[in-house]
């Protein structure tokens, strides 16, 4: 099986996930590092790993979505495992996503994302769900990139991550039009990783900001697309939000603590960006790209 892991000029993070995946039994037949940064730090990471059939994939496209699928396209086998620079896996992580996908048919599996770190609440984008469940029909946001197991066929054929997604919110999209399909999704609890607290405050919160408006985005195109179903989706995000900004006013909160904060500031955004960008007709998206390179300046850990 092959491991598809995007990164941008973050060496000591990769060099920490790289040596979980070494330690893994069984290992992966191969790694793909698929590296957007833009000196050589990384380069020098992945090369002192190439007995751990690590190969590093150098690529210019913005996009984390963008990423992940060169790596779908360049893995050389049909079972493909996804995630993310700023995570360690378990050192059975491989064996389990093998063994979960092989046993799913046509499902994607997603696992476990723990926090790990002295300051826990500092980490994002984290499920701690015990209970094994299965998700089919009814199209939700169920997928974590940290942590993913999937046959690269289906995936690349229903259309694989839309890159114009940007900054986050990739797997969101993926996750809602792949239930939309009549697919399934799986999660399997015993597939874990761990999801490292490495950003300050600051980072946090913009990061918070971002995923609101990467989530705009994929309600826009859905919208686009007819779906007025998205429209309870959107409420629901917008009172959730509104609620967490009420919250930090009367407490006294930093909004780096909730990440409601950044939703309310960010999905209007992307909600207004994205349909225009997603305009009927429109083949040229390179405005939704260039709606977040002043912030993200390419590919980054959508958590």
């Amino acid at each position: 099986m092959t491991v598809v892991l995007p990164t941008i000029g973050r060496p000591e993070l990769i060099r920490r996930c790289l040596e979980s995946l070494a330690c893994c039994e069984p290992r992966a037949d191969e790694i793909l590092v698929v590296d957007s940064s833009h000196d050589s730090a990384v380069a020098d990471v992945v090369a002192g790993f190439a007995e751990a059939g690590v190969r590093r994939i150098p690529y210019s496209t913005p996009g984390l979505g963008n990423a992940f699928n060169l790596g779908l396209r360049e893995a050389k086998h049909e079972i493909v495992l996804l995630t993310n620079d700023d995570c360690t896996v378990e050192r059975s992580w491989v064996g389990r996503g093998l063994r979960h996908v092989s046993q799913a048919d046509d499902a994607i599996v997603t696992g476990r994302v723990r926090p790990h770190g002295d300051n826990t609440d500092r980490v994002p984008s984290t499920i701690d769900d015990p209970v094994r469940r299965e998700y089919v029909g009814r199209p939700i946001f169920v997928l974590y990139t940290q942590c993913m197991s999937l046959r690269r066929a289906d995936v690349l054929e229903i259309g694989g991550f839309d890159g114009r997604i940007q900054p986050s919110a990739e797997d969101n999209d993926l996750s809602y039009r792949w239930l939309r399909a009549g697919r399934r999704i799986r999660y399997e609890p015993d597939f874990i990783v761990w999801h490292h607290d490495w950003r300050t405050p600051e980072q946090l919160e913009r990061l918070y900001v971002n995923y609101g408006r990467g989530q705009g985005a994929v309600y826009a195109k859905h919208l686009r697309k007819g779906d007025l179903a998205v429209l309870r989706l959107v409420s629901r995000d917008l009172y959730a939000g509104a609620r967490g900004l009420a919250s930090g006013y009367i407490r006294g909160r930093p909004r780096w603590t909730d990440p409601r904060q950044g939703l309310i500031r960010g999905l209007p955004i992307g909600l207004i960006r994205g349909w225009q960008a997603y305009r009927a007709g429109n083949e040229d998206f390179s405005a939704l790209e260039r709606l977040f390179e002043a912030d993200v300046p390419g590919p980054v850990s959508s958590g």
